[in-house]
């Protein structure tokens, strides 16, 4: 059955995170429990949180990921294999460095070599590999699943006003290094070009939950670029 999540559903900010709350252990070893591997790495776990922590990250941390995998818990959208939806959730940005351009690459080949080493076989690798690269946002889903993995890493967009506002604010700061003007511009290009989609979510149940408040949020932040 699909739901809805009210866009206020969002942590308000990255101090309400707790670790044991979406994206504790017990958690991540049930992912890969439901794919059939019994007995998860902590080690892998301990350093993918590591990487989410890590202090140049001012939006794709553990507050992503823990709102990712809770929309995607709440929307539970039709889907195919949600365990593989989950456990790309969990690595799509565990690689991210502002400076390059290839963090969803080195992402999807991360969790494709510990998929490797866990047991999965090449089928289930070859999806899970496919679900992060889609999140480059370049082309559309090819998959009702990965549809939804796209829909859910866009939620951000339909959150409160508040949470949208800190969002932005969070983005900015990840890149101090590109002076405000030029920051701008390519914002507003970026804003601007989600907005101009016919639908922002591809998926009937994301559609419903996030498509207003996001196209009034887009709105506000362009406006505010002004």
């Amino acid at each position: 059955m699909e739901g809805k999540i009210n866009p206020s559903s969002f942590p308000k900010a990255h101090g309400d995170l707790d670790v044991a709350d979406g994206t504790d252990f017990s958690t991540w070893a049930r992912v890969w429990a439901q794919l059939g591997i019994v007995g998860a790495s902590r080690e892998t776990y301990e350093e993918l949180i590591r990487h989410y922590c890590e202090p140049h990250r001012a939006y794709h941390n553990l507050q992503h990921l823990k709102e990712c995998l809770q929309v995607r818990r709440f929307i539970n959208a039709a889907c195919q294999a949600p365990a593989e939806i989950d456990l790309a959730l969990w690595f799509h940005d565990v690689i991210y460095d502002p400076l390059r351009s290839d963090n969803e690459l080195r992402s999807a080949q991360w969790l494709d070599d510990v998929a490797r080493d866990s047991g999965l076989d090449d089928e289930t690798r070859r999806r899970l590999y496919n679900l992060i690269m889609v999140t480059q946002h370049d082309s559309a889903p090819a998959s009702a699943d990965e549809a939804v993995l796209v829909d859910t890493d866009l939620a951000i967009l339909g959150a409160s006003f508040e949470r949208f506002e800190e969002y932005d604010q969070q983005i900015r700061r990840e890149y101090p290094f590109v002076p405000l003007p030029v920051y701008s511009q390519k914002r507003r290009q970026v804003l601007e070009g989600f907005l101009a989609r016919g639908r922002i979510y591809t998926t009937a149940a994301y559609f419903d939950a996030f498509e207003q408040q996001a196209r009034a949020n887009l709105a506000r932040a362009i406006e505010r670029l002004d």
